[in-house]
């Protein structure tokens, strides 16, 4: 368990963002992944895997309109489930291929999760998670105007589609999850920030139209499982200050007391690296020695020696 981590993978990770995202492309980015979490499992770390769903919950979400006129419909929650699912059996998959070019023969399993929300969150009053495909100004005014998304301009690269994210305050499956760690077992869960569901006037469960931060629920796993570092995988190999400014530096270390500051100056949008921050500086106020690698894929290497990407602890 002392080498026990939490990889979080952002969506993009298996749906690149310069290309369609196929089914073919998802499973060549998810060998890529695939080959850096392999490094960690050889150099003799058990990584408990998630994964965001953006991207792809997004396309799946489209498909559900436009075959509206002749199939029924799918929640949101069911999207976040069959998102869920599809993409931990390609990482699995992957995975599972990996190790045994590399003479290991190791099973990976994909648990399906569901992670509570309040009722009341006032984040389903502010839509803010940008999901699926990236729109010119024109055609997200269309979009808006055509089927009522509400739609944000997102890290300059166009407007997204935005939906309610909720802060996760449990996980469902946290004891089944967690025996299966302790057992050696190696795991992609939670995946997509879990399947948002809320408990009713009886105490039943419900599923709900949003979409969790998987940053958000990373932490909230690692914590659970007891991890001291939780590793967040993006497209940047570090975090910068005063990014796509002249002034912009990269960032190799940073304070909790310093991300807060940067977090109220601004310095980090709520669509893009806001939540990561929040989730690491979250996840390393509640964990005694806890904690965070932000970096790219590349930099998963590094993630057992303290090198490389941009490293957030307590002080």
């Amino acid at each position: 368990m002392e080498r026990m981590m939490v990889v979080a993978l952002g969506g993009n990770a298996i749906s690149p963002p310069d290309a369609e995202g196929n089914i073919s492309q998802q499973f060549d980015a998810a060998r890529t992944s695939a080959a850096r979490i392999a490094d960690l499992i050889q150099a003799g770390y058990q990584p408990v895997i998630t994964h965001g769903n953006g991207p792809q919950v997004g396309n799946v979400l489209r498909r559900v309109e436009l075959a509206a006129h002749e199939l029924y419909t799918l929640s949101l929650d069911i999207c976040v489930a069959d998102t869920q699912s599809g993409i931990g059996y390609m990482i699995g998959q992957c995975v599972m291929n990996e190790l045994r070019r590399r003479g290991v023969n190791r099973p990976v399993a994909t648990v399906v999760t569901c992670v509570e929300v309040e009722r009341d969150d006032p984040a389903f009053e502010r839509p803010s998670k940008p999901i699926g495909r990236f729109y010119s100004a024109d055609k997200a005014g269309e979009m808006q105007e055509q089927y009522g998304w509400r739609m944000v301009e997102d890290a300059g690269r166009g407007y997204r589609r935005v939906v309610a994210s909720p802060m996760p305050r449990r996980i469902v499956e946290m004891e089944t999850i967690r025996r299966m760690v302790i057992a050696g077992e190696l795991l992609v869960a939670a995946g997509g920030g879990g399947i948002p569901v809320v408990r009713d006037e009886r105490g039943e469960l419900k599923g709900v139209d949003a979409i969790i931060d998987k940053d958000r629920t990373a932490a909230l796993l690692a914590a659970g499982l007891g991890a001291r570092l939780l590793v967040i995988a993006t497209e940047v190999d570090r975090v910068a200050i005063d990014f796509g400014k002249p002034s912009q530096r990269a960032v190799e270390r940073m304070t909790v007391a310093e991300a807060r500051k940067h977090l109220r100056d601004g310095q980090f949008p709520a669509g893009s690296m806001g939540p990561k921050i929040e989730a690491a500086v979250e996840f390393v106020s509640r964990v005694e020695g806890g904690r965070v690698l932000i970096c790219d894929l590349a930099g998963l290497a590094e993630a057992g020696g303290g090198n490389g990407g941009t490293w957030v602890v307590r002080e």
